[in-house]
Protein backbone atom coordinates (compact mmCIF):
# COMPACT_ATOMS: atom_id res chain seq x y z
CA UNK A 1 0.00 0.00 0.00
CA UNK A 2 0.99 3.65 -0.98
CA UNK A 3 1.84 5.70 2.19
CA UNK A 4 2.03 9.34 0.41
CA UNK A 5 -0.16 11.62 1.87
CA UNK A 6 -3.17 12.47 -0.10
CA UNK A 7 -2.39 9.73 -2.67
CA UNK A 8 -6.50 8.55 -2.42
CA UNK A 9 -7.31 11.87 -3.89
CA UNK A 10 -4.36 12.98 -6.09
CA UNK A 11 -3.83 14.51 -9.74
CA UNK A 12 -2.98 11.10 -10.55
CA UNK A 13 -6.04 9.58 -10.56
CA UNK A 14 -8.41 8.92 -13.29
CA UNK A 15 -12.31 9.93 -13.55
CA UNK A 16 -13.84 12.80 -11.96
CA UNK A 17 -11.65 14.97 -9.30
CA UNK A 18 -8.37 14.32 -11.31
CA UNK A 19 -6.44 17.12 -11.24
CA UNK A 20 -6.61 18.46 -7.89
CA UNK A 21 -5.72 17.01 -4.34
CA UNK A 22 -8.43 16.38 -1.86
CA UNK A 23 -7.98 17.16 1.88
CA UNK A 24 -7.36 13.19 3.68
CA UNK A 25 -9.45 14.30 6.19
CA UNK A 26 -12.38 15.07 4.05
CA UNK A 27 -11.80 11.43 2.27
CA UNK A 28 -11.45 9.88 5.70
CA UNK A 29 -14.79 11.65 6.86
CA UNK A 30 -16.75 10.71 3.39
CA UNK A 31 -15.91 6.98 4.16
CA UNK A 32 -16.51 7.06 7.62
CA UNK A 33 -20.16 8.10 6.72
CA UNK A 34 -20.28 5.14 4.26
CA UNK A 35 -18.67 2.84 7.06
CA UNK A 36 -21.34 4.19 9.67
CA UNK A 37 -23.98 3.52 7.46
CA UNK A 38 -23.35 0.03 6.36
CA UNK A 39 -22.24 -1.22 10.29
CA UNK A 40 -25.57 0.88 11.34
CA UNK A 41 -27.81 -1.59 9.79
CA UNK A 42 -26.50 -4.60 11.74
CA UNK A 43 -28.68 -3.53 15.13
CA UNK A 44 -30.90 -0.48 13.55
CA UNK A 45 -33.88 -2.93 13.03
CA UNK A 46 -33.14 -4.54 16.46
CA UNK A 47 -35.67 -2.08 18.46
CA UNK A 48 -37.84 -2.98 15.56
CA UNK A 49 -38.29 -6.72 15.34
CA UNK A 50 -41.39 -6.09 17.65
CA UNK A 51 -43.10 -4.16 15.00
CA UNK A 52 -41.22 -6.40 11.98
CA UNK A 53 -43.42 -9.14 13.96
CA UNK A 54 -46.56 -7.20 14.24
CA UNK A 55 -46.21 -6.24 10.68
CA UNK A 56 -45.79 -9.08 8.60
CA UNK A 57 -47.27 -11.74 10.83
CA UNK A 58 -44.32 -13.78 12.06
CA UNK A 59 -42.88 -14.85 15.50
CA UNK A 60 -40.13 -13.39 17.36
CA UNK A 61 -37.80 -15.90 16.15
CA UNK A 62 -38.39 -15.77 13.04
CA UNK A 63 -38.33 -11.58 13.41
CA UNK A 64 -34.88 -12.25 14.70
CA UNK A 65 -33.59 -13.47 11.09
CA UNK A 66 -33.37 -10.15 10.34
CA UNK A 67 -30.37 -9.68 12.20
CA UNK A 68 -28.46 -13.01 11.62
CA UNK A 69 -28.74 -13.03 7.78
CA UNK A 70 -27.24 -9.58 7.78
CA UNK A 71 -24.60 -10.65 9.79
CA UNK A 72 -23.93 -13.90 7.73
CA UNK A 73 -24.18 -12.77 4.42
CA UNK A 74 -21.63 -9.68 5.22
CA UNK A 75 -19.27 -11.86 6.88
CA UNK A 76 -19.65 -14.11 3.39
CA UNK A 77 -18.89 -11.43 1.74
CA UNK A 78 -15.93 -9.96 3.85
CA UNK A 79 -14.15 -12.97 2.04
CA UNK A 80 -14.18 -12.02 -1.38
CA UNK A 81 -13.62 -8.37 -0.67
CA UNK A 82 -10.33 -8.09 -0.65
CA UNK A 83 -9.28 -9.60 -3.62
CA UNK A 84 -11.97 -8.31 -5.86
CA UNK A 85 -11.02 -4.66 -4.78
CA UNK A 86 -7.33 -5.58 -5.65
CA UNK A 87 -8.52 -7.28 -8.96
CA UNK A 88 -11.30 -4.83 -10.39
CA UNK A 89 -10.44 -1.43 -9.02
CA UNK A 90 -11.21 -0.32 -5.39
CA UNK A 91 -13.11 2.83 -6.06
CA UNK A 92 -14.94 0.85 -8.61
CA UNK A 93 -16.19 -1.73 -6.49
CA UNK A 94 -16.64 0.36 -3.55
CA UNK A 95 -19.02 2.13 -5.70
CA UNK A 96 -20.73 -0.65 -6.67
CA UNK A 97 -21.19 -2.20 -3.27
CA UNK A 98 -22.21 1.87 -2.04
CA UNK A 99 -24.84 1.34 -5.30
CA UNK A 100 -26.20 -2.38 -4.46
CA UNK A 101 -26.33 -1.54 -0.35
CA UNK A 102 -28.51 1.89 -1.09
CA UNK A 103 -30.65 0.16 -3.66
CA UNK A 104 -31.03 -2.99 -1.39
CA UNK A 105 -31.94 -0.81 1.76
CA UNK A 106 -34.85 0.91 0.08
CA UNK A 107 -36.32 -2.42 -1.14
CA UNK A 108 -36.05 -4.03 2.39
CA UNK A 109 -38.11 -0.84 3.57
CA UNK A 110 -40.56 -2.07 0.98
CA UNK A 111 -40.48 -5.79 1.72
CA UNK A 112 -43.99 -7.54 1.83
CA UNK A 113 -43.23 -10.30 3.85
CA UNK A 114 -40.63 -12.25 5.48
CA UNK A 115 -39.10 -14.46 2.28
CA UNK A 116 -39.10 -10.73 0.45
CA UNK A 117 -37.52 -8.82 3.84
CA UNK A 118 -34.67 -12.14 3.85
CA UNK A 119 -33.38 -11.50 0.75
CA UNK A 120 -33.17 -8.27 0.25
CA UNK A 121 -31.52 -8.30 3.93
CA UNK A 122 -28.64 -10.83 2.19
CA UNK A 123 -28.05 -8.75 -0.65
CA UNK A 124 -27.58 -5.79 1.63
CA UNK A 125 -25.27 -7.53 3.46
CA UNK A 126 -23.13 -9.00 0.53
CA UNK A 127 -23.26 -5.65 -0.61
CA UNK A 128 -21.88 -3.86 3.12
CA UNK A 129 -19.07 -6.77 3.31
CA UNK A 130 -17.34 -4.84 0.46
CA UNK A 131 -17.23 -1.48 2.33
CA UNK A 132 -15.50 -1.75 5.62
CA UNK A 133 -12.60 -3.42 4.36
CA UNK A 134 -11.78 -1.04 0.96
CA UNK A 135 -12.98 2.04 3.38
CA UNK A 136 -9.35 1.09 5.78
CA UNK A 137 -7.38 0.53 2.82
CA UNK A 138 -8.79 3.49 1.34
CA UNK A 139 -7.65 5.41 4.67
CA UNK A 140 -4.19 3.73 4.72
CA UNK A 141 -3.47 5.15 1.40
CA UNK A 142 -4.56 8.37 1.96
CA UNK A 143 -2.73 8.84 4.93
CA UNK A 144 0.97 8.99 5.62
CA UNK A 145 1.91 6.06 7.89
CA UNK A 146 2.29 8.90 11.32
CA UNK A 147 -1.39 10.18 10.61
CA UNK A 148 -3.25 7.04 10.26
CA UNK A 149 -3.87 6.48 13.57
CA UNK A 150 -5.73 9.83 14.22
CA UNK A 151 -7.36 8.31 11.19
CA UNK A 152 -8.31 5.23 11.87
CA UNK A 153 -9.71 6.71 15.55
CA UNK A 154 -12.43 8.69 12.87
CA UNK A 155 -12.98 5.15 11.38
CA UNK A 156 -13.33 3.33 14.47
CA UNK A 157 -15.74 5.74 15.81
CA UNK A 158 -17.94 5.23 13.12
CA UNK A 159 -17.49 1.52 13.45
CA UNK A 160 -17.84 1.36 17.27
CA UNK A 161 -20.75 3.75 18.16
CA UNK A 162 -23.03 2.75 14.96
CA UNK A 163 -23.91 -0.58 16.28
CA UNK A 164 -25.08 1.73 19.84
CA UNK A 165 -26.95 4.36 18.08
CA UNK A 166 -28.90 2.12 16.05
CA UNK A 167 -31.33 0.86 18.28
CA UNK A 168 -32.50 4.53 19.43
CA UNK A 169 -32.51 5.29 15.84
CA UNK A 170 -34.44 2.55 14.84
CA UNK A 171 -36.45 2.82 18.11
CA UNK A 172 -37.35 6.82 17.37
CA UNK A 173 -38.36 5.83 13.74
CA UNK A 174 -40.30 2.81 14.24
CA UNK A 175 -42.23 4.66 17.34
CA UNK A 176 -43.11 7.68 15.18
CA UNK A 177 -43.64 6.43 11.55
CA UNK A 178 -43.02 3.08 10.77
CA UNK A 179 -40.26 -0.08 10.71
CA UNK A 180 -39.92 0.60 7.05
CA UNK A 181 -38.09 3.65 7.66
CA UNK A 182 -35.33 1.78 9.46
CA UNK A 183 -34.10 0.94 5.85
CA UNK A 184 -35.46 3.51 3.83
CA UNK A 185 -33.89 6.03 6.02
CA UNK A 186 -30.23 4.52 3.79
CA UNK A 187 -31.77 5.97 0.39
CA UNK A 188 -30.34 9.79 0.80
CA UNK A 189 -27.51 8.43 2.61
CA UNK A 190 -26.10 6.41 0.24
CA UNK A 191 -27.15 8.71 -2.76
CA UNK A 192 -25.19 11.31 -0.61
CA UNK A 193 -22.29 9.08 -0.02
CA UNK A 194 -21.91 7.52 -3.30
CA UNK A 195 -21.69 11.11 -5.00
CA UNK A 196 -19.03 12.34 -2.57
CA UNK A 197 -17.03 9.23 -2.92
CA UNK A 198 -17.15 9.59 -6.64
CA UNK A 199 -15.96 12.93 -6.68
CA UNK A 200 -13.43 12.69 -3.78
CA UNK A 201 -11.66 9.02 -3.87
CA UNK A 202 -9.59 7.70 -6.41
CA UNK A 203 -7.56 4.65 -6.65
CA UNK A 204 -3.73 5.45 -5.98
CA UNK A 205 -1.10 4.47 -8.31
CA UNK A 206 -0.10 1.79 -6.65
CA UNK A 207 -3.52 0.21 -6.59
CA UNK A 208 -3.56 -0.10 -10.27
CA UNK A 209 -0.10 -1.12 -10.37
CA UNK A 210 -0.86 -4.37 -8.84
CA UNK A 211 -4.30 -4.56 -10.48
CA UNK A 212 -2.34 -4.77 -13.95
CA UNK A 213 0.03 -7.40 -11.81
CA UNK A 214 -2.60 -9.70 -11.26
CA UNK A 215 -4.05 -9.35 -14.72
CA UNK A 216 -0.81 -10.03 -16.66
CA UNK A 217 -0.04 -12.47 -14.13
CA UNK A 218 -3.32 -14.40 -14.36
CA UNK A 219 -4.86 -14.31 -10.51
CA UNK A 220 -8.35 -15.89 -10.38
CA UNK A 221 -10.32 -15.74 -7.74
CA UNK A 222 -10.95 -18.98 -5.46
CA UNK A 223 -14.05 -19.64 -6.20
CA UNK A 224 -14.59 -23.14 -4.78
CA UNK A 225 -12.25 -22.09 -1.57
CA UNK A 226 -15.12 -18.98 -1.48
CA UNK A 227 -18.10 -21.45 -2.25
CA UNK A 228 -17.27 -24.02 0.47
CA UNK A 229 -16.82 -21.08 3.21
CA UNK A 230 -20.14 -19.35 2.15
CA UNK A 231 -21.81 -22.64 2.24
CA UNK A 232 -20.54 -23.49 6.25
CA UNK A 233 -21.59 -20.50 7.48
CA UNK A 234 -24.91 -19.82 5.72
CA UNK A 235 -25.62 -23.83 6.69
CA UNK A 236 -24.43 -22.93 10.72
CA UNK A 237 -26.80 -19.83 10.44
CA UNK A 238 -29.30 -22.36 9.21
CA UNK A 239 -28.92 -24.83 12.20
CA UNK A 240 -28.70 -21.91 14.70
CA UNK A 241 -31.47 -19.80 13.95
CA UNK A 242 -33.97 -22.76 13.07
CA UNK A 243 -32.83 -25.46 15.58
CA UNK A 244 -35.14 -23.55 18.46
CA UNK A 245 -38.07 -23.95 15.97
CA UNK A 246 -37.79 -27.31 14.23
CA UNK A 247 -36.71 -28.91 17.51
CA UNK A 248 -33.47 -29.48 16.66
CA UNK A 249 -31.97 -32.85 15.76
CA UNK A 250 -35.16 -34.33 16.09
CA UNK A 251 -35.86 -32.64 12.77
CA UNK A 252 -34.28 -34.12 9.35
CA UNK A 253 -33.96 -30.70 8.03
CA UNK A 254 -31.31 -29.52 10.90
CA UNK A 255 -29.88 -33.06 10.56
CA UNK A 256 -29.35 -32.61 6.64
CA UNK A 257 -27.82 -28.40 7.42
CA UNK A 258 -25.77 -29.91 9.94
CA UNK A 259 -23.89 -32.67 7.88
CA UNK A 260 -23.67 -29.72 5.19
CA UNK A 261 -21.88 -27.47 7.54
CA UNK A 262 -19.56 -30.14 9.00
CA UNK A 263 -18.90 -31.32 5.58
CA UNK A 264 -18.58 -28.16 3.95
CA UNK A 265 -15.51 -27.02 6.98
CA UNK A 266 -14.21 -30.51 6.36
CA UNK A 267 -13.50 -30.18 3.02
CA UNK A 268 -12.26 -26.48 3.13
CA UNK A 269 -9.09 -27.13 5.15
CA UNK A 270 -7.45 -28.87 2.45
CA UNK A 271 -8.23 -26.86 -0.54
CA UNK A 272 -7.50 -23.59 1.89
CA UNK A 273 -4.23 -25.41 2.57
CA UNK A 274 -3.17 -26.18 -1.17
CA UNK A 275 -5.07 -23.25 -3.26
CA UNK A 276 -2.49 -20.64 -4.88
CA UNK A 277 -4.52 -17.89 -4.04
CA UNK A 278 -6.93 -18.99 -1.36
CA UNK A 279 -10.43 -17.40 -0.49
CA UNK A 280 -9.18 -17.37 3.03
CA UNK A 281 -5.75 -17.86 4.46
CA UNK A 282 -6.49 -20.68 7.41
CA UNK A 283 -2.52 -20.56 8.03
CA UNK A 284 -3.52 -16.98 9.48
CA UNK A 285 -5.96 -18.87 11.79
CA UNK A 286 -3.49 -21.74 12.61
CA UNK A 287 -1.18 -19.17 14.02
CA UNK A 288 -1.13 -17.93 18.25
CA UNK A 289 -1.66 -14.03 18.05
CA UNK A 290 -3.64 -13.81 14.83
CA UNK A 291 -6.24 -17.11 15.52
CA UNK A 292 -6.10 -15.82 19.34
CA UNK A 293 -7.51 -12.27 18.20
CA UNK A 294 -9.90 -13.90 15.76
CA UNK A 295 -11.26 -15.66 18.73
CA UNK A 296 -11.60 -12.64 20.69
CA UNK A 297 -13.30 -11.00 18.24
CA UNK A 298 -15.94 -13.73 17.87
CA UNK A 299 -16.69 -13.40 21.34
CA UNK A 300 -16.83 -9.63 21.79
CA UNK A 301 -18.78 -9.10 18.06
CA UNK A 302 -21.59 -12.03 19.96
CA UNK A 303 -21.83 -9.98 23.07
CA UNK A 304 -22.03 -6.76 21.44
CA UNK A 305 -25.00 -7.79 18.87
CA UNK A 306 -26.37 -9.72 21.04
CA UNK A 307 -26.60 -7.10 24.35
CA UNK A 308 -27.95 -4.70 21.53
CA UNK A 309 -30.35 -6.67 20.03
CA UNK A 310 -31.74 -8.24 24.09
CA UNK A 311 -31.63 -5.05 26.68
CA UNK A 312 -33.97 -3.07 23.89
CA UNK A 313 -35.82 -6.33 24.09
CA UNK A 314 -36.17 -7.16 28.02
CA UNK A 315 -36.81 -3.16 28.52
CA UNK A 316 -39.63 -3.33 26.09
CA UNK A 317 -41.19 -6.99 26.80
CA UNK A 318 -40.69 -6.98 30.98
CA UNK A 319 -40.87 -3.12 31.35
CA UNK A 320 -43.26 -1.60 28.83
CA UNK A 321 -41.14 1.04 27.17
CA UNK A 322 -41.53 1.95 23.84
CA UNK A 323 -38.97 0.88 21.02
CA UNK A 324 -37.58 4.79 21.54
CA UNK A 325 -36.92 4.97 24.88
CA UNK A 326 -35.65 0.79 24.92
CA UNK A 327 -32.99 2.40 22.14
CA UNK A 328 -32.39 5.78 24.50
CA UNK A 329 -31.15 3.53 27.25
CA UNK A 330 -28.42 2.51 25.35
CA UNK A 331 -27.07 5.74 23.75
CA UNK A 332 -25.12 7.01 26.74
CA UNK A 333 -23.04 3.77 26.44
CA UNK A 334 -22.38 5.09 22.73
CA UNK A 335 -21.24 8.67 24.20
CA UNK A 336 -18.99 6.72 26.46
CA UNK A 337 -17.36 4.49 23.33
CA UNK A 338 -16.77 7.82 21.68
CA UNK A 339 -14.98 9.37 24.36
CA UNK A 340 -13.00 6.38 24.75
CA UNK A 341 -11.90 5.54 21.27
CA UNK A 342 -9.47 8.58 21.36
CA UNK A 343 -8.55 7.48 25.14
CA UNK A 344 -7.55 3.87 24.02
CA UNK A 345 -6.12 5.25 20.80
CA UNK A 346 -3.45 7.13 23.14
CA UNK A 347 -3.13 4.12 25.71
CA UNK A 348 -2.50 1.94 22.75
CA UNK A 349 1.25 3.46 21.82
CA UNK A 350 2.51 2.93 25.55
CA UNK A 351 0.57 0.21 26.44
CA UNK A 352 0.93 -3.81 25.50
CA UNK A 353 -2.38 -4.73 23.30
CA UNK A 354 -2.68 -8.15 25.76
CA UNK A 355 -3.18 -5.69 28.50
CA UNK A 356 -6.00 -3.49 27.26
CA UNK A 357 -7.82 -6.37 25.88
CA UNK A 358 -7.78 -8.33 29.13
CA UNK A 359 -9.31 -4.95 30.96
CA UNK A 360 -11.61 -4.90 28.56
CA UNK A 361 -13.00 -8.47 28.77
CA UNK A 362 -13.19 -8.43 32.22
CA UNK A 363 -15.01 -4.70 32.19
CA UNK A 364 -17.38 -6.34 29.64
CA UNK A 365 -17.96 -9.33 31.70
CA UNK A 366 -18.44 -6.82 35.13
CA UNK A 367 -21.24 -4.95 32.65
CA UNK A 368 -23.02 -8.76 31.86
CA UNK A 369 -22.46 -10.09 35.48
CA UNK A 370 -24.43 -6.46 36.45
CA UNK A 371 -27.26 -7.12 34.13
CA UNK A 372 -27.85 -10.57 36.02
CA UNK A 373 -29.33 -8.41 38.71
CA UNK A 374 -32.85 -7.85 36.74
CA UNK A 375 -36.02 -7.50 38.86
CA UNK A 376 -38.99 -5.60 38.02
CA UNK A 377 -38.68 -2.77 40.38
CA UNK A 378 -35.51 -1.44 37.95
CA UNK A 379 -35.68 1.74 36.63
CA UNK A 380 -34.29 3.64 33.60
CA UNK A 381 -30.91 4.09 35.53
CA UNK A 382 -29.89 1.02 35.68
CA UNK A 383 -29.69 0.27 31.92
CA UNK A 384 -27.84 3.22 31.42
CA UNK A 385 -25.15 2.27 34.09
CA UNK A 386 -24.99 -1.47 32.87
CA UNK A 387 -24.27 0.02 29.05
CA UNK A 388 -21.77 2.73 30.36
CA UNK A 389 -19.53 -0.17 31.47
CA UNK A 390 -19.63 -1.70 27.78
CA UNK A 391 -19.12 1.79 26.57
CA UNK A 392 -15.36 1.25 28.80
CA UNK A 393 -14.68 -2.26 27.60
CA UNK A 394 -15.32 -2.01 23.82
CA UNK A 395 -12.66 0.29 23.19
CA UNK A 396 -10.25 -1.34 24.78
CA UNK A 397 -10.56 -4.35 22.70
CA UNK A 398 -11.38 -2.92 19.81
CA UNK A 399 -8.51 -0.71 19.13
CA UNK A 400 -5.95 -2.90 20.33
CA UNK A 401 -6.60 -5.93 18.63
CA UNK A 402 -5.96 -4.21 15.47
CA UNK A 403 -2.56 -3.77 16.91
CA UNK A 404 -2.12 -7.36 17.82
CA UNK A 405 -3.65 -9.07 14.94
CA UNK A 406 -1.57 -6.95 12.38
CA UNK A 407 2.28 -7.83 14.47
CA UNK A 408 4.36 -9.59 12.72
CA UNK A 409 2.00 -10.30 9.18
CA UNK A 410 3.49 -9.65 5.69
CA UNK A 411 2.18 -6.82 3.97
CA UNK A 412 0.10 -8.58 1.72
CA UNK A 413 -1.50 -10.37 4.65
CA UNK A 414 -2.90 -7.26 6.00
CA UNK A 415 -6.29 -6.88 3.46
CA UNK A 416 -6.82 -10.75 4.69
CA UNK A 417 -6.55 -9.67 8.34
CA UNK A 418 -8.38 -7.06 8.09
CA UNK A 419 -11.38 -9.01 5.91
CA UNK A 420 -10.47 -12.07 8.76
CA UNK A 421 -11.24 -9.42 12.08
CA UNK A 422 -14.48 -7.93 10.45
CA UNK A 423 -15.85 -11.43 9.50
CA UNK A 424 -15.07 -12.61 13.10
CA UNK A 425 -17.01 -9.68 14.44
CA UNK A 426 -20.20 -10.36 12.57
CA UNK A 427 -20.20 -13.92 12.35
CA UNK A 428 -19.65 -13.65 16.44
CA UNK A 429 -22.60 -11.38 16.20
CA UNK A 430 -24.90 -13.91 14.48
CA UNK A 431 -23.71 -16.80 16.61
CA UNK A 432 -24.32 -15.00 20.14
CA UNK A 433 -27.87 -13.78 18.77
CA UNK A 434 -28.83 -17.43 18.21
CA UNK A 435 -27.01 -18.19 21.40
CA UNK A 436 -28.95 -15.74 23.87
CA UNK A 437 -32.43 -16.75 21.80
CA UNK A 438 -32.33 -20.29 22.67
CA UNK A 439 -31.17 -19.95 26.20
CA UNK A 440 -33.70 -17.71 25.94
CA UNK A 441 -36.12 -20.08 24.68
CA UNK A 442 -34.84 -22.92 26.98
CA UNK A 443 -34.61 -21.50 30.00
CA UNK A 444 -37.78 -19.79 30.49
CA UNK A 445 -39.56 -23.33 29.57
CA UNK A 446 -37.38 -24.39 32.63
CA UNK A 447 -37.91 -21.41 35.16
CA UNK A 448 -41.66 -21.34 34.28
CA UNK A 449 -41.81 -25.42 35.21
CA UNK A 450 -40.01 -25.00 38.54
CA UNK A 451 -42.39 -22.48 39.63
CA UNK A 452 -45.48 -24.03 38.77
CA UNK A 453 -44.45 -26.44 40.94
CA UNK A 454 -45.31 -24.39 43.56
CA UNK A 455 -48.53 -23.43 42.27
CA UNK A 456 -50.50 -26.39 43.52
CA UNK A 457 -53.87 -25.81 45.52
CA UNK A 458 -52.10 -28.00 48.30
CA UNK A 459 -49.20 -25.72 48.65
CA UNK A 460 -49.65 -23.27 51.78
CA UNK A 461 -48.07 -20.39 50.35
CA UNK A 462 -50.31 -20.57 47.25
CA UNK A 463 -53.32 -20.93 48.74
CA UNK A 464 -52.53 -17.75 50.67
CA UNK A 465 -51.94 -16.01 48.40
CA UNK A 466 -54.51 -17.05 45.79
CA UNK A 467 -56.85 -15.96 49.17
CA UNK A 468 -54.91 -12.43 48.91
CA UNK A 469 -55.58 -12.11 45.32
CA UNK A 470 -59.16 -13.07 45.36
CA UNK A 471 -60.35 -10.55 48.49
CA UNK A 472 -58.36 -8.25 45.97
CA UNK A 473 -61.05 -8.76 43.27
CA UNK A 474 -63.59 -9.71 44.97
CA UNK A 475 -63.10 -5.69 46.96
CA UNK A 476 -63.21 -4.71 43.57
CA UNK A 477 -66.61 -5.39 42.51
CA UNK A 478 -66.22 -9.21 41.28
CA UNK A 479 -68.14 -12.22 42.36
CA UNK A 480 -66.72 -14.60 43.78
CA UNK A 481 -66.21 -17.14 40.93
CA UNK A 482 -65.17 -14.07 38.64
CA UNK A 483 -62.88 -13.88 41.26
CA UNK A 484 -61.42 -17.13 41.86
CA UNK A 485 -61.31 -17.02 37.89
CA UNK A 486 -58.82 -13.59 37.51
CA UNK A 487 -56.91 -14.88 40.75
CA UNK A 488 -55.79 -17.89 38.88
CA UNK A 489 -54.94 -16.09 35.44
CA UNK A 490 -53.16 -12.58 37.72
CA UNK A 491 -50.84 -15.92 39.46
CA UNK A 492 -50.06 -17.56 36.17
CA UNK A 493 -49.23 -14.10 34.24
CA UNK A 494 -47.02 -13.48 37.50
CA UNK A 495 -44.98 -17.16 37.03
CA UNK A 496 -44.08 -16.38 33.66
CA UNK A 497 -43.17 -12.67 34.04
CA UNK A 498 -40.93 -14.48 36.82
CA UNK A 499 -39.60 -16.97 34.56
CA UNK A 500 -38.86 -14.63 31.61
CA UNK A 501 -36.60 -12.37 33.97
CA UNK A 502 -34.97 -15.77 35.33
CA UNK A 503 -34.35 -16.56 31.69
CA UNK A 504 -33.14 -12.64 30.61
CA UNK A 505 -30.98 -13.29 33.62
CA UNK A 506 -29.22 -16.92 32.55
CA UNK A 507 -28.62 -15.15 29.05
CA UNK A 508 -26.34 -12.71 31.18
CA UNK A 509 -24.67 -14.85 33.05
CA UNK A 510 -24.01 -16.89 29.39
CA UNK A 511 -22.70 -13.34 27.52
CA UNK A 512 -20.76 -13.31 31.11
CA UNK A 513 -18.57 -16.05 31.17
CA UNK A 514 -17.85 -15.87 27.30
CA UNK A 515 -16.09 -12.70 28.34
CA UNK A 516 -14.69 -14.01 31.11
CA UNK A 517 -12.93 -16.38 28.62
CA UNK A 518 -11.82 -13.97 26.44
CA UNK A 519 -9.31 -12.19 29.74
CA UNK A 520 -6.94 -15.74 29.48
CA UNK A 521 -7.19 -15.85 25.74
CA UNK A 522 -6.00 -12.11 25.42
CA UNK A 523 -3.27 -12.44 27.89
CA UNK A 524 -1.22 -15.59 25.68
CA UNK A 525 -0.70 -12.59 23.07
CA UNK A 526 2.72 -11.87 22.98
CA UNK A 527 4.11 -7.90 23.32
CA UNK A 528 4.11 -5.87 20.15
CA UNK A 529 6.35 -3.15 19.31
CA UNK A 530 4.47 -0.33 20.44
CA UNK A 531 6.53 2.49 18.53
CA UNK A 532 6.65 0.34 15.19
CA UNK A 533 2.79 0.17 15.97
CA UNK A 534 2.50 4.11 16.91
CA UNK A 535 2.95 4.49 12.78
CA UNK A 536 1.84 1.47 11.38
CA UNK A 537 -1.52 0.75 13.07
CA UNK A 538 -5.01 0.74 11.69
Amino acid sequence: MAGASGVAASAGGEGAGAGRVTNPWIVAIVVAVAAFMEVLDTTIANVALRYISGGLAISSDEASWVVTTYLVSNAIALMASSFIAQRYGRKRFYLICLATFTISSVLCGLAWDLPSLLIFRMIQGFAGGGMVPVSQSILTDSFPPEKRGQAFAVFGIAVVVAPVIGPTLGGYLSDNFSWHWCFLINGPVGVLAFFLVYMLVQDPPSAEQERQKMKRDGIRFDIVGFALVAIFLGALELVLDRGQTEDWFDSTFIIVATVICIGAFLASIPWLMTAKNPAVDVRLLATRQFGSCFIVMLAIGAILIATTQFVPQVLQENYGYTATWAGLALSPGGVVTMVMMFVTGRLVTKVQPKYLIATGAATIAYSMWFMTSLNPGLNFGFFVESRFFLGIGLPLIFIPITAASYDGLKPEQTDQASALINAARNTGGSIGVCIATNVLAHREQWHQNMLVEHTIPSDPAFQQTMKTVEGYFTQHGSTLADAQSRATGWIGAQVQTQASFLAYIDVFHVLALISIAVVPLALILRNVNLKAENTSAH
